[in-house]
């Protein structure tokens, strides 16, 4: 019949507007002090230059850089190296401990997903935690490809979906959910997610690590990433009280789930992929 017919057509689901995603995430790492938590993940950079094997001379870029991790591993190995985010005052702190190894390197503004720079600019394009925060993931990826020569390598860490990282914007979401239709930074985390993304041309190597996160105690890291990490800091500005307490106590029961100290200090494994791609 014409009405069972009529109630069996769902209405079209709601493009995702992405400009509005986009200002609503810089709006979150603009705010707090990303380079405090920042400046504790150098590891990742010092581990993802070594994988990449790069070498002396080679022009690099890194994207989503925020306070120049890997830009700053990439320098120490006297490579030419561009920083770029789409945060300013990040982009300055990384100038400053730049400054104060003595490092020359470029700093620029710009968007991952609209990069100011020819095809085929970079022998190595880099990214740890950042370009998988971008709204658009085929677009992004896309500008990584794009700026790479043939015969480069792109090199990326990013949190996986079950790692501690993973589950804390997935315990924000439950929280303060995001917008109808954004998918999840942790995809960047799956092999299959990234060979969808960056096609035939990409040769992919991937091999999960773990980064620890280390602190006094569960206590702390809250105050820490509450502070100045923006996403959790806008989380906690979105709820009334009551949501704040709880949304308090759902992160602390995540951390006891991860954390191995057994001592009252806070030392948490997190998961995440490191990759290497060949660019054909």
């Amino acid at each position: 019949m014409v009405t069972s017919a009529a109630a069996s057509i769902k209405p079209a689901a709601q493009p995702v507007d992405l400009g509005a995603l986009k200002a609503r995430q810089q709006g979150a790492w603009s705010s707090g002090d990303y380079a405090v938590v920042g400046t504790t993940l150098q590891i990742v950079g010092e581990s993802l230059c070594e994988a990449l094997d790069i070498r002396a001379g080679q022009t690099v870029l890194d994207v989503a850089a925020g306070n120049g991790n890997a830009s700053l591993a990439a320098a120490r190995r006297w490579c030419d190296v561009t920083a770029t985010d789409y945060v300013g005052a990040l982009l300055d702190r990384a100038r400053v401990r730049a400054g104060a190894e003595r490092l020359a390197m470029s700093f620029r503004e710009a968007d991952a997903e609209n990069l100011p720079f020819d095809d085929s600019s970079f022998d190595v394009v880099l990214s740890t935690f950042g370009v998988m925060f971008t709204p658009d993931h085929e677009q992004a990826a896309a500008e990584l490809m794009r700026v790479c020569r043939s015969g480069g390598k792109i090199g990326l860490a990013n949190w996986t979906p079950e790692s501690f990282i993973g589950q804390l914007f997935k315990t924000i979401g439950k929280h303060v959910p995001p917008p109808a239709g954004a998918r999840s930074p942790a995809l960047w985390g799956t092999q299959a997610h990234l060979a969808g993304l960056l096609g035939p041309e990409a040769s992919i190597e991937a091999h999960e690590r773990h980064f620890t996160f280390r602190y006094r105690s569960a206590e702390h890291w809250l105050e820490v990433f509450r502070t100045f990490y923006g996403p959790v800091l806008k989380a906690f500005a979105a709820l009334a009280p009551q949501g704040q307490a709880e949304l308090e106590s759902d992160l602390k029961a995540l951390i006891a789930r991860f954390n191995r100290s057994g001592d009252g200090t806070m030392v948490v494994p997190s998961a995440y992929l490191e990759v290497v791609v060949s660019k054909h």
